[in-house]
């Protein structure tokens, strides 16, 4: 592991091809990161416990632990942001990714100049977020968003969510109402725009409605606006 800067950022890299790992880090480590690797599954768990990265970039396809597994029991203990590496183009591959906990994917070959402008758009996005968004507690027939705790309520019952899932909610449930675009969201939520692929949008909307809607075929929070995004509606709202 090697370590440019002890306030810099950690950044966690897991993949089995020495070529990606060397030239992202390579990259990221120019930029001021501190940059640790891992090549396995089980590697990868040991390190993160032990550096606690702000962000982890992982690969799918990995020797000991695959990277499925390394994202779940990674998520069952912290909200790192999680970018998943594919090498398929298959689009099961990458929903099954983002809804084991990862927040993101990115498919091979990629540009290592994107990847690291991604990756600093979510951190300055997560710095801002904690400097500027001062805690209120948004409260709706049937939902209860506390953004001090962290915490929702959906008919009177605790409501587990990612870090990720709860800032869509928060951000569409802070304006009633309004609409907003795929890559709105992409670029407030998620902290770029054009960077992302907007599908990463509309499966996390999916993961957030199983847990907070009764019906996810007629949700009644999180609607889509078909041909142009998503909108919170208040039921006790006048829309």
């Amino acid at each position: 592991m090697e370590s440019c800067s002890t306030q810099a950022a950690r950044i966690l890299i897991v993949d089995d091809e020495p070529s990606i790992v060397r030239l992202l880090q390579a990259y990221l480590q120019r930029e001021g990161f501190e940059v640790a690797t891992a090549a396995d599954g089980r590697a990868a768990l040991q390190i993160a416990r032990s550096l606690k990265p702000q962000l982890v970039v992982l690969d799918l396809l990995l020797p000991e632990v695959d990277g499925l597994e390394v994202c779940r029991l990674l998520r069952q203990e912290s909200d790192v942001y999680i970018i998943m590496l594919t090498a398929r183009s298959e689009e099961t591959d990458k929903i099954v990714g983002l809804t084991v906990g990862a927040d993101d994917y990115v498919t091979k070959p990629f540009s290592p100049r994107e990847m690291v402008a991604r990756i600093k758009a979510v951190l300055r996005r997560t710095r801002r977020l904690s400097l500027t968004t001062a805690p209120q507690t948004l409260r709706f027939p049937d939902l209860t968003i506390d953004t001090g705790r962290h915490t929702v309520t959906v008919r009177g019952q605790d409501v587990e969510l990612t870090a990720l899932d709860f800032e869509i909610l928060r951000t569409l449930a802070a304006q009633p109402g309004m609409v907003f675009s795929r890559s709105q969201l992409l670029e407030r939520v998620w902290g770029y725009d054009h960077l992302g692929d907007e599908r990463v949008v509309d499966v996390h909307i999916g993961l957030l409605r199983k847990k907070i809607e009764q019906d996810v075929q007629e949700p009644q929070f999180v609607k889509t606006v078909r041909g142009v995004g998503y909108k919170f509606d208040d039921p006790g709202g006048d829309w």
